[in-house]
């Protein structure tokens, strides 16, 4: 029996392939263990979103041939690339990376396990030298795959949590970005898909379900006869929309929140606003990235927004959703950003208070239109930036988290002592901290007590916070 071991870098969306690549493993009887260094095949499935997340999958792969300590894998253990990395880096990688048996593109995800059959089958021939022949790449050109809800998959989360990957792809021309050239055009999957997948997961007993894709708020509309215009406000009137998937999922039975997250800006509309506020399932959280507010900047970044669309958007988001906490990330030393740039972002962050917030460091990332800007940046000068809006941001962290003292919250506890609110996506924001009693992986009610940084302190109504300090000690 061949055992595997998976080690699984970047974000939501990686996860999942992941967890499809596990399923399929395990249908194939091959067993996945935790131990690299005991596995027959150690498959790192890598990022290269940025510069610093493809050092990281090189560190990862460089570790799993290494082993720990500088302790060289067995001669008979296979390494395997697979992910973003291995797709954008498809020529370069095999002669790169002679440590590496094999490299797996996006589309050969559910072909993980024949793959690995063909390379023990086929035992790298030694060339005339001595020296190994490259690894084989088995990867598309241009992706295609999308998984379905019968799509053989073993979830990495915890019981109570879980993704849902809606659609692959993205058709948006950000000039800093590197996506739509590695994961393709933006594919949905059908309502009815979705639907059935969320089924099995709530029966399954997830008790929160987050919707991901590049571009969740596009959900559908790649299907539509006639494309819709990014800077047009639409409704589902035209098609399968994210607004038709969201009714679908709050008629769904059970007790369970539905977060939205990676939702683009250009696609909001008031049908979805009007839906979210009349779905209770739906937790009062969105995750919008808005990435600048000076218009120069969104210009330069060709985001299909502008300033005011944005402003006008958060108002009516704020307005039309009570209770909604908003999250967003941004972008500094952006090739050509100025000083004047920076203080109008700040500004906008001050004014609109964002329960939560993020900023990335600009990266000049091969490929794209934004590396070869003039005006790039040096990274002392987006650090500095990058410093000055998290400095702003923890202030307004430290305003949100007062205004939350003495208020009951629903959360959802994640392990003993620690639970996350409607407005805390997983692995993403801040904690609530609660008595180790709570049951992990249920809903339960507490009141917050107090603050600290971007997390907060709670204990169920009624409780004083010395019986809260007695039963830790008893803990």
């Amino acid at each position: 029996m061949i055992t595997v071991s998976l080690i699984s870098l970047g974000c939501a969306k990686n996860l999942v392939d992941s967890e499809i690549m596990v399923g399929h493993l395990h249908k194939a009887g091959m067993t996945v263990i935790p131990e690299a260094e005991k596995a027959d095949v150690v498959i790192v499935n890598t990022c290269s979103f940025l510069d610093s997340s493809k050092e990281e999958s090189i560190n990862a792969i460089l570790e799993a041939h290494q082993g720990r300590g500088m302790r060289k894998r067995r001669k008979e253990q296979k390494l395997i690339v697979a992910g973003c990395m291995a797709q954008r880096y498809q020529k370069e990688l095999p002669g790169a990376l002679p440590e590496v048996d094999a490299f797996i593109g996006l589309d050969q995800i559910t072909k993980v396990a024949p793959i690995i059959v063909e390379i023990f089958a086929k035992e790298r021939a030694k060339n005339a030298g001595g020296e190994p022949a490259p690894a084989p790449a088995f990867v598309d050109r241009h992706p295609t795959y999308i998984p379905d809800c019968d799509t053989p998959r073993f979830r990495l989360t915890p019981r109570h949590y879980a993704y849902i990957k809606i659609a692959e792809g993205c058709n948006h021309p950000c000039t800093f970005c590197i996506i739509p050239q590695i994961r393709g055009r933006h594919r949905s999957r059908t309502i009815e898909s979705v639907v059935a997948e969320a089924r099995r997961l709530v029966a399954e007993g997830v008790r929160e379900i987050n919707l991901i894709s590049q571009d969740t708020t596009f959900f559908g509309m790649d299907t539509w006869e006639r494309r819709p215009d990014p800077r047009t406000p639409v409704d589902s009137a035209r098609g399968s929309a994210l607004t038709t998937l969201i009714r679908e999922l709050q008629a769904i039975p059970g007790d369970f929140w539905i977060r939205l997250l990676y939702t683009h800006p250009a696609h909001w509309s008031d049908e979805l606003i009007r839906t979210i506020a009349g779905c209770g399932k739906v937790a009062r959280y969105v995750d919008m990235p808005l990435q600048h507010i000076s218009d120069r900047m969104l210009g330069a970044m060709r985001r299909e927004t502008d300033s005011a669309r944005i402003r006008d958007l958060v108002k009516r988001i704020r307005a039309g959703i009570p209770g909604i906490a908003l999250r967003t990330t941004f972008i500094v030393g952006f090739p050509g950003e100025t000083e004047a740039d920076v203080g109008e972002l700040c500004d906008f962050i001050r004014d609109t208070k964002f329960e939560r917030l993020g900023v990335f460091r600009y990266s000049q990332e091969e490929g794209t239109r934004a590396a070869k800007m003039d005006g790039q940046l040096t990274a002392k000068q987006k650090e500095s930036r990058w410093r000055r809006v998290m400095s702003l941001q923890k202030e307004i962290a430290a305003e949100v988290g007062k205004s939350c003292v003495g208020r009951t919250l629903r959360v959802l506890v994640e392990e003993p002592g620690v639970a996350r609110g409607e407005a805390d996506a997983p692995d993403i924001d801040g904690r609530i901290y609660v008595p180790k009693t709570l049951p992990a992986g249920e809903f339960a009610e507490v009141k917050i007590t107090g603050c600290h940084d971007y997390d907060l302190l709670a204990l169920p109504p009624g409780e004083t916070p010395e019986e809260f300090k007695i039963a830790k000690q008893a803990q």
